[in-house]
C-alpha cells in the first residue's frame, strides 16, 4: 500500500504537470486533528480549474494519471442519485492497493464550507486564504423547539415500529426502527455528548465516535438497540431505544434548561405495550 506521502506526491505531480489545474486543496479527516489516523482515511482532494468540461467522465485521463481504480463511482454521471449540476465533476476511487481518493474537479470560485481544509498548491498565488476551521461535525447546541421536535418525532415514529411488528411487516418495521427512530436517537445522544463537553467536540458522522464519548453504560445500552429480524428482539430493541432516549433527553433538558414531555413518553410506552401484548381490540 502506498504511503500517504507517496499519494500526496502523486496528486501534486499530476497537478503540477497539468496547466489546466491551477490550485489543489485537501479537506476531510487527513487535515482534521480531531480524527483518528489510520490506513482507511480518504484523500479528499479538489483540483481547482477554470473549465471542468475536459475532465468530465474522462476515464482515459484518470487511468493515465492515477491508474485504473478497482472500484469507482462518478456521482455526476448517476441517474440513481441525480447530481447538483453545478459544473464540477467528482471521481470517487479506490485503488488496488487500498488507497482511496475522492477527487473533485471544480471550476467554481472557492467558498469555504466550514470543514477543515488546507491549500496544497497555488500556481497563481491568488488563492483565497483558508481560515482554520473546527471539525465540520462539531455538535451544535439545539434550541428548545428543536429539542422538543426531536422528542416528538422519536416518540411518534415508534408507533409505526409497533404496527410494523404486529403486522409482520419486517422491512417496514426495520426501516422505521433503523432510520426514522434511530436518526432521532442519534441526534439526542449527540446533544447529550455536546452538553457534557460544552459543544466543543464532534461525535463524528452518524455518531461514529459514540464509543469514545458516551459513558460505558450508555454506550452498551446503545449497542443493545441493534437487533436481528426476530420479532421479540425487534420489540426489545424498540423499548431499549425508548428508555435510552428518555434518559438522554432528561439529561439534555436538565443541562440546557429545557422541558421534557414525560407524558408523551408514557403515551408511546403505553401504546407499544398494548400492541405488543395484543390488548387492542374492538368492544
Amino acid at each position: 500500500m502506498r504511503t500517504p506521502k507517496e499519494m500526496l506526491d502523486l496528486i501534486l505531480q499530476i497537478a503540477q504537470q497539468d496547466d489546466r489545474i491551477r490550485a489543489v486543496t485537501m479537506s476531510g479527516s487527513r487535515v482534521n486533528p480531531d480524527c483518528p489516523v489510520d490506513i482507511y482515511q480518504d484523500f479528499d482532494i479538489v483540483f481547482h480549474v477554470k473549465d471542468a468540461a475536459p475532465f468530465w467522465d474522462n476515464m482515459a485521463w484518470i487511468e493515465e494519471n492515477f491508474g485504473m481504480p478497482s472500484l469507482l463511482q462518478k456521482p455526476e454521471s448517476s441517474v440513481l442519485m441525480p447530481p447538483d449540476g453545478d459544473g464540477h465533476y467528482v471521481y470517487l476511487m479506490i485503488f488496488p492497493d487500498g488507497n482511496r481518493i475522492d477527487l473533485n474537479v471544480s471550476p467554481e470560485e472557492y467558498v469555504p464550507d466550514g470543514e477543515p481544509e488546507i491549500l496544497l498548491l497555488d500556481k497563481d498565488g491568488t488563492f483565497p486564504a483558508i481560515q482554520p476551521a473546527k471539525d465540520h461535525w462539531y455538535i451544535k447546541k439545539p434550541t428548545e423547539k428543536l429539542f422538543t421536535d426531536c422528542c416528538n418525532e422519536f416518540h411518534w415514529c415508534l408507533n409505526n415500529v409497533a404496527k410494523g411488528i404486529a403486522r409482520d411487516e419486517l422491512s417496514y418495521a426495520m426501516e422505521m426502527l433503523n432510520h426514522y427512530v434511530r436518526d432521532e436517537l442519534i441526534r439526542m445522544l449527540e446533544w447529550y455528548i455536546g452538553a457534557e463537553h460544552d459543544f466543543e467536540v464532534s461525535a463524528g458522522k452518524m455518531g461514529k465516535y459514540f464509543k469514545k464519548y458516551l459513558p460505558e453504560d450508555l454506550y452498551q445500552r446503545f449497542r443493545a438497540t441493534y437487533t436481528d429480524a426476530e420479532p421479540e428482539n425487534i420489540w426489545n430493541a424498540a423499548f431499549s431505544m425508548l428508555y435510552l432516549f428518555g434518559d438522554a433527553a432528561r439529561a439534555v433538558a436538565a443541562n440546557l434548561g429545557f422541558s421534557y414531555d414525560v407524558q408523551e413518553e408514557k403515551g408511546i410506552e403505553q401504546y407499544m405495550t398494548q400492541v405488543k401484548e395484543g390488548l387492542l381490540q374492538y368492544e
